[in-house]
């Protein structure tokens, strides 16, 4: 199945009970912006030594005050993610005042910042698991990626470090044109150090600053959606679950004509994210002005309760989406959502040919 971003998932059954229940479930926290590599495809990546960034982090206590609400409206797993959340000093502190809340936690890295102490935390106080990206199986497509000489080295380091550890650790790639020659060996990396996950994503956002040079440099990374759907072929399990699965994500049940609701997917169902200067989304992509929340402002509850169904009930006007993207039988094949295409665009309701292409690829091959 693809990652649940690039899907309508409000026609799955799973989501009517979480409409119903109106909980929280889990939240993502990014703890900063900056990262200590420099990948081109990266949509958020800010530089390590950024001092306005670093200045408008959450502090340790305002990331406790979160986790409280949260947990008082159900939450019971927390993700910590970035940029590269190790950069931070006090990293360990916001770890444990997580886990002191009771919640799950889980750690988005790229390992290669790991050190002793980091390691010895991990181990005595685990967490649900560690996701780590792997951007190349070689030193010469790692360092390409991440444009920082020495990158693989470390990253292998922290990677054997976390595993000789016993922490579980899960792997996952991104598909870039600067590693596609690269993949299959990726993949057989990945599973060789991993026994029950890893995932590859060909979907590539474009910046969060919608900055114009970055976002072209992201562009240029992005696979043809012929070569997404010939990656896709070439892995059996992925290929063989979207098989399986073709009435699930190929359906006249999911067009839904007559409807200008923007959002048909599972922004503010379950979870939400709160971005490193204390901005509430409904989901990690979703950066639309309109959409987000000041928590150092409001309240969790206030954000939940009243903002969220505000977001959710906005409208478009626009014919080209209500005519193309709502009457669309494969939209869960598609990677179109309003979060998207406002990083595309500027607007929420803009059809992105691209997404199109690569939805009308996908059917085409697992339909064919």
């Amino acid at each position: 199945m693809y990652p649940t971003s690039t899907m309508q998932i409000q026609d799955f059954p799973l989501w009517d009970k979480l409409k119903e229940r109106r909980a929280i479930m889990s939240f993502d926290l990014e703890i900063t912006a900056r990262c200590n590599l420099h990948c081109g495809h990266c949509y958020i990546n800010l530089p390590a030594n950024d001092q306005e960034a670093r200045a408008k982090e959450l502090t340790v206590q305002e990331i406790g005050g979160i986790a409280d609400q949260a947990v008082a409206l159900g939450a019971v797993w927390a993700l910590i993610s970035g940029g590269e959340p190790l950069l931070r000093p006090d990293f360990p502190e916001i770890y444990m005042t997580l886990k002191r809340k009771g919640l799950l936690v889980s750690v988005f890295t790229n390992a290669t910042l790991l050190r002793e102490d980091h390691i010895s935390l991990l181990k005595k106080y685990p967490p649900r698991d560690i996701e780590v990206t792997v951007y190349g199986a070689s030193s010469e497509t790692y360092d390409s990626v991440t444009r920082r000489p020495g990158a693989f080295a470390a990253f292998t380091h922290g990677l054997n470090r976390l595993l000789e550890s016993g922490v579980k650790v899960r792997l996952k790639a991104m598909a870039l044109r600067s590693n596609f020659h690269e993949l299959p060996e990726i993949a057989a990396f990945c599973r060789s150090h991993t026994k029950d996950y890893f995932r590859f994503d060909p979907q590539l956002h474009l910046r969060f600053d919608r900055d114009e040079g970055r976002n072209a440099e992201i562009m240029a990374e992005r696979l043809t959606p012929e070569e997404i759907v010939a990656l896709e072929r070439a892995d059996g399990d992925r290929f063989t679950a979207l098989q399986k699965n073709c009435d699930t994500l190929i359906s006249d049940e999911f067009t839904h004509y007559g409807c200008d609701h923007l959002f048909h997917c599972g922004a503010g169902n379950g979870s939400f994210n709160v971005g490193y200067d204390g901005k509430f989304r409904l989901c990690s992509s979703l950066w639309a002005p309109q959409t987000l929340y000041d928590l150092r402002k409001g309240t969790l509850r206030d954000a939940w309760e009243q903002f969220v169904p505000q977001v959710r009930d906005m409208r478009s006007q626009r014919p080209e989406f209500l005519d193309r993207c709502r009457r669309c039988s494969i939209i869960n094949l598609c990677l179109w959502c309003p979060a998207h295409s406002y990083l595309e665009t500027g607007e929420m309701d803009t059809v992105v040919d691209y997404f199109c292409r690569v939805a009308h690829a996908r059917a085409a091959a697992i339909s064919g």
